[in-house]
């Protein structure tokens, strides 16, 4: 704020004293000066306004005609009883009759000061300008006989009527005090400005609405906040009464206490509302109360949990994270490379694993997405109920058990960033229509939702079996075979990467705490490479872990072990033998990644028999 004062001086010695005094500050306009004028009184103060005045002074006639029309404060620059009586000694000189046409705004104490002036003196005071000429009007019958003395009008008066008069003249010192007084005045406003300014943008950036009351339940005080809450309905005004405007809160001028977490109906909102005593040197002033509608509460609860979902959802793998030593891996990388530098859908292949994942991650963290989320669900794992609410999210009250306030969905969760579907053979096909509409129309809908929610996400897909051979069985849509596999990479199996089966060994070990001093000697690298590793390199990982533990390997060739429960001496039990081949297929197939639908299918048993063995197998593995 630019600090300016203006002054209406009442006559020309005082601008020019004024002048003389504060030389730099009238130079740079920081003092602004206008001479009264009778013609003008009524606009001089705001002309002063206009000009940049944030305080004005002046004298009797001018502080009256300004106090109320101008926006700024107006201080009266009183004239004083030295001032005064240093005019009347002036006036002796002329005449020993001293009229004195003052203001009834001001004083002097005559009887004070009777006997030190030599003189007559005759007080006649005014209330309005128009009262001024009659006073000095009366006097024009003897201008012999007396002298004016006042201020700026009664002068000029005078003047009219042929009367000697003489002005009252502010001295320094009275001129100094002023000044001073309209400086701190000045810096004041300053500095509550400023601090209104603070507790304006203060309240106006909180989420809450924040309304304020004195003692008779008058608003004081009320943000932006409250407008937007309240929509369309009628805003409060300051100085109205709040029982009137919303007599649901009047619990705040009723309430004589601090309340938390009221739960208020509001003009058709359900709002959740605190309140709190305004104090001040220990008495209540009014109160003070801030609420929220509790329909944008959830709605931001909703938008926290989604960004801190977000936040977890970094794709951690590259490219430079793949152990590639074999020429046949080295083209499956370079291939990949060149994949994730475009946007379009892929589909990965890979028996059970081979790390498509990592491939998926890194392809990411190569494209233009890279710093937006990856997010990976594996469709076989998860019930076709369960994957439909994860993939695509449900609104409260959806279903039975629906979580409070919804859930989004791990599309929802992607936008702008790359959705990896492992598995997605597995996926059936009334899950599979739902997700062709989502790769065509880029939008999905919640489950339980009237809404559709824009989508911009990369499909990266993986499956453990041939898409064109499910297609050609029915089993897969055709249209969505074609959306996914734009692009396709064949990962290839561990025992096709031969060069990189002792790399691989070794890196696990490295990472595995108390095997840097193990050893891997040609025997041991051989009987790795000879092993065809069915599990591919999650079988590597897994005997690498067991090698640091045990110092031996897992990589039989077969499924029979040199020592078995069933081959006891003098005894062998054929139904322990059918179970244990049983269990050995069951263990192959799903380390294929056959889903247990496949499995069943393939060793022409039903589900729940299927299901049975397993439990069997399970059951048998705890007892060991």
């Amino acid at each position: 704020m630019e600090q300016k004062i203006g002054i209406i001086a009442n006559n020309r010695e005082l601008k020019q004293r004024i002048e003389e005094l504060y030389r730099e500050d009238v130079r740079q306009g920081r003092i602004l000066i206008e001479i009264l004028d009778f013609e003008k009184i009524e606009e001089q103060g705001r002309l002063l306004e206009k000009r940049g005045a944030k305080v004005i002074i002046a004298r009797s006639g001018g502080y009256r005609h300004t106090l109320g029309k101008v926006s700024v404060p107006v201080i009266q620059f009183k004239i004083n009883t030295l001032d005064i009586l240093a005019a009347i000694k002036s006036a002796q000189k002329i005449s020993r009759h001293v009229v004195l046409v003052i203001s009834d705004l001001e004083s002097f104490a005559y009887e004070e000061w009777r006997e030190m002036i030599q003189a007559r003196v005759t007080i006649e005071e005014f209330a309005s300008l128009e009262a001024i000429e009659d006073k000095v009007f009366k006097y024009a019958a003897a201008p012999a006989e007396v002298v004016i003395v006042g201020g700026g009008i009664p002068c000029r008066f005078a003047r009219k009527f042929g009367l000697k008069y003489v002005p009252i003249s502010a001295g320094k010192e009275s001129i100094n005090e002023i000044m001073t007084s309209a400086w701190e005045l000045v810096d004041n406003l300053y500095e509550q400005k400023y601090k209104n300014e603070v507790l304006k943008k203060t309240l106006d950036g909180v989420h809450d609405a924040v309304l304020a009351v004195d003692q008779e339940g008058r608003i004081i005080h009320c943000n932006e906040k409250v407008k937007a809450t309240l929509k369309g309905e009628r805003n409060p005004l300051i100085g109205e009464r709040l029982d009137q405007v919303f007599p649901e809160l009047g619990f705040m001028v009723k309430g004589s206490g601090n309340k938390a977490n009221e739960i208020i109906n509001l003009n058709g909102l359900v709002i959740t509302a605190n309140t709190s005593r305004l104090e001040v040197d220990g008495q209540v002033r009014g109160m003070l109360c801030s609420f929220q509608d509790i329909t944008k509460l959830q709605n931001l609860e909703k938008k926290i949990r989604y960004e801190l979902n977000k936040k977890g959802l970094r794709a951690k793998y590259h490219f430079d994270d793949l152990i590639a030593w074999d020429p046949v891996m080295k083209g499956t990388v370079a291939k990949g490379i060149k994949i994730g530098l475009t946007d379009v859908t892929v589909m990965i292949y890979g028996e059970s694993g081979t790390g498509k994942e990592m491939f998926a991650q890194s392809m990411h963290n190569i494209s233009a997405r890279k710093d937006e989320p990856f997010v990976a669900i594996n469709c076989a794992a998860i019930s076709e109920s369960l994957l439909e609410s994860e993939l695509f999210g449900y609104e409260e009250g959806a279903f039975t058990g629906a979580r409070k306030g919804g859930k989004p969905g791990l599309f929802e969760l992607a936008h702008g960033g790359t959705v990896f579907l492992d598995e997605i053979n597995s996926v059936s096909p009334a899950l599979q229509a739902k997700l062709l509409r989502v790769l065509e129309e880029k939008e999905l809908m919640r489950i339980g939702s009237d809404y559709v929610i824009p989508l911009d996400v990369r499909i990266i897909s993986a499956a453990n079996e041939s898409l064109l051979m499910k297609m050609e069985e029915g089993n897969f849509r055709r249209d969505l075979f074609y959306r996914l596999s734009i692009l396709e990479l064949k990962i290839p199996p561990l025992r096709e990467r031969e060069m990189d089966i002792v790399p691989i060994f070794k890196h696990y070990l490295s990472n595995l705490e108390g095997a840097s001093g193990l050893i891997i000697d040609d025997e041991l690298a051989e009987a790795l490479k000879a092993y065809t590793w069915p599990g591919n390199v999650r079988e590597l990982r897994n005997n690498a872990q067991r090698y640091a533990i045990f110092g031996e390997l897992d990589i039989n060739p077969g499924p029979w072990p040199k020592n078995t429960e069933f081959l006891q001496e003098g005894f062998i039990d054929l139904k322990e033998i059918n179970r244990y081949v049983e269990t050995k297929v069951i263990d192959l197939l799903m380390e294929k990644g056959l889903s247990k639908n496949e499995i069943a299918k393939r060793l022409g048993i039903s589900r729940a028999s299927l299901w049975n063995k397993s439990n069997k197998r399970l059951n048998k593995k705890e007892d060991r």
